[in-house]
């Protein structure tokens, strides 16, 4: 490709980030956006070679605030601190990832130079102020990296983006896109394509592999010489599954999965299905497929690591997960987190029970990645009949079974089939705490775990699929808006009565979460249902932030401890280091700070005067000229940030 046709974004190499970005969370940030923030930063390490970094004095870092809205500069601005805002309703990954977007280089998508083609914007339904982000900018300034105009792109707007009435203020060429623009759901696969060609991606940083069974290769897999019976490649089984779960039956000559029959043979007898050797970067990892069982309910399947290590070059079988159980007419998604640290395999090892079979096990949509696992998985089945019948409000709501936090805080997920009476043909989706057995125990309010809601779409890539998620964090002294009590209270004393499908009684406190969490023409637009269910998944644990300015993740062990106070002056950084609090202090090209605290400036200047002179008349001199580059370099970058059209809003 020609250089232009390599630029989907403000053009100038100098605009670029480096693959690895410092970054600094800013105190004034929401809890729950902090930790949303770093969900983010994990979208971009599974599906780019983008990474980010706690700040740590190197010349260019993003600090992330609350500022008024969501808003970023486009590219680098070579400024030092360049700020991004996520203010208030900014919390949403979609948003953030949109942000950062900017911050990498590119421009909405409805800025393209032709963007005329696709789209119509009615200027005069535009809120006065607000024109700049609707600009158009040529191809002297941007182009498109030679990728079609992107209706479905994170970086285009809705319909009603800054509208100043009821009227739309962008219409699509082709009407039946209309409601499909203003995802903020995930990267589209145009703007993951774009994005990795401008930074010259050719891995993402997390993923590790997915396989769908769909080439006779079976994805590099081989089966084991040391068992009694193999794995087969098939589309069909008489007793089920009757399709496999990538196309669900959709596709002419295709659709295949992995199948051990556990009809035929004696008890015990095994079946092992090894991947092709990984490579892990991080530690651990998660792996997901979807199982199908149509045996004997004491037919199980068995997931193994074999390691390979200096000292056993041939590898070491490690057991993880033993998965058994009745068998069902469906598709079941199942999660295993692993935690290997050498070069491995996967390893499936199908056993077959005692008792009558007439069918076996089948494995379908494999996918591993250097990420966490889910909590807990919330399938509902039958969903196009709850959608059809279920009314909008409080009668159509449907309940979770109950769910464990790792800390031992029960909860529970309120789904709104058909949306709020306010909000019809939306989900609405809310957590609340429920009494729990632990509950004597805990901590009350409970203080600062953040819930997170993810409507799975099912594509079997990890990589192309756009989910739907939402995060809650308990904030100990936020007040119900019904009442005087604290929302995060112990459920017996500010929730109300309910009865799960047995018959026990329980108290269930506030729901927090939103009315409009997706609408159902998007929910038909993806792959969230299939096999005619749904799939949430869900995690309540404690937040990963700080409040000291920056964040961290405890599984990452090459990044450093924040300290709990910062005694840091300068915007300099507290890192534990030997369990000692260490002042990372800025520098410049030619200025730096130093000491303890980074509460003295040096500069290369400074130094040449000492090493010259030190009369008095020099250093006088030398103060007017730093006050001087201080003045000139503060109007020089101010121009800068005032540049029009290089900070955007959401």
């Amino acid at each position: 490709l020609s250089r232009i046709q390599e630029r989907n974004s403000i053009i100038g190499d100098n605009y670029r980030w480096p693959h690895v970005i410092p970054y600094v969370l800013e105190d004034s940030l929401e809890m729950n956006a902090k930790g949303v923030i770093l969900k983010a930063f994990e979208q971009y390490r599974l599906k780019t070679c983008i990474d980010f970094k706690p700040w740590g004095g190197e010349k260019n870092y993003i600090s992330v605030f609350k500022g008024s809205g969501c808003w970023s500069s486009v590219g680098n601005m070579q400024a030092g601190l360049q700020q991004l805002s996520i203010g208030a309703n900014c919390d949403r990954i979609g948003t953030i990832q949109h942000e950062f977007l900017h911050a990498l280089g590119f421009w909405h998508e409805q800025s393209r130079s032709d963007r005329d083609d696709y789209v119509t914007i009615v200027w005069d339904r535009i809120q006065s102020g607000k024109e700049h982000n609707f600009n158009k900018y040529d191809d002297k300034r941007s182009d498109f990296l030679n990728v079609p105009y992107d209706y479905n792109s994170v970086m285009h707007y809705s319909k009603t983006a800054f509208r100043n009435g009821t009227e739309p203020t962008i219409i699509t060429n082709i009407a039946d896109f209309i409601d499909v623009i203003g995802q903020r759901m995930d990267f589209s696969e145009y703007d993951l394509e774009k994005l990795n060609r401008l930074y010259n991606c050719t891995s993402s940083l997390s993923f590790m592999d997915t396989c769908s069974f769909e080439l006779e290769n079976i994805c590099g897999m081989i089966q084991s010489s040391g068992d009694n019976s193999d794995w087969q490649r098939l589309s069909q089984v008489p007793a089920g599954p009757n399709t496999d779960h990538t196309n669900m039956g959709e596709c002419k000559d295709s659709g295949y999965f992995m199948h051990f029959d556990t009809s035929a043979g004696r008890e015990g007898s095994t079946a092992v299905l090894e991947s092709r050797i990984l490579y892990p970067k991080r530690g651990f990892q998660c792996l997901q497929f979807y199982l199908y069982n149509s045996g004997n309910e004491n037919d199980q399947l068995n997931v193994w690591v074999r390691e390979y290590t200096s000292a056993n070059p041939n590898g070491t079988l490690r057991f993880i997960k033993e998965i058994k159980g009745s068998p069902e007419t469906y598709w079941q998604l199942h999660h295993v987190s692993l935690n290997v640290t050498s070069k491995f395999r996967v390893v499936f090892e199908g056993v077959r029970g005692s008792g009558l079979s007439n069918g076996g096990l089948s494995i379908d949509d494999i996918n591993l990645s250097e990420t966490q696992c889910p909590h807990h998985v919330w399938h509902i089945r039958n969903f196009t009949d709850l959608l059809n019948t279920s009314p909008a409000g409080r009668d159509g709501v449907i309940y979770s079974p109950p769910f464990y936090s790792s800390k031992g805080y029960a909860f529970q997920i309120s789904l709104y089939v058909n949306g709020t009476t306010d909000n019809p043909f939306n989900l609405g989706i809310y957590l609340s705490l429920i009494s729990g057995a632990n509950d004597d125990h805990l901590e009350w309010p409970c203080p600062w775990q953040q819930g997170t809601m993810i409507l799975l779409d099912q594509h079997p890539d990890i990589r192309q699929r756009m989910s739907n998620q939402r995060s809650v964090t308990t904030d100990p002294l936020k007040i119900s808006e019904s009442s005087s009590k604290y929302t995060w209270d112990r459920p017996d004393k500010v929730g109300s009565e309910a009865t799960f499908p047995n018959g026990t009684k329980y108290m269930r406190g506030p729901g927090v979460g939103t009315s409009a969490f997706l609408t159902h023409g998007r929910l038909r637009s993806r792959d969230f249902i299939k096999e005619d269910g749904v799939y949430i998944l869900l995690t309540l644990e404690a937040s990963t932030t700080t409040t000291t300015g920056s964040t961290t993740r405890p599984e990452d062990p090459e990044v450093p401890a924040f300290c709990p106070d910062n005694p840091c002056e300068n915007d300099g950084v507290c890192v534990m280091v030997s369990r000692a609090p260490v002042c990372r202090c800025p520098a410049g090209d030619n200025w730096w700070y130093m000491g303890e605290k980074c509460e003295r400036k040096g500069s290369t200047r400074e130094n040449t005067v000492i090493a010259v002179s030190s009369t008095i008349t020099v250093f006088v001199v030398m103060l007017i000229v730093t006050i001087t580059t201080a003045v000139c370099l503060k109007k020089k970058y101010k121009g800068k940030e005032n540049k029009e059209g290089l900070t955007l809003e959401e």
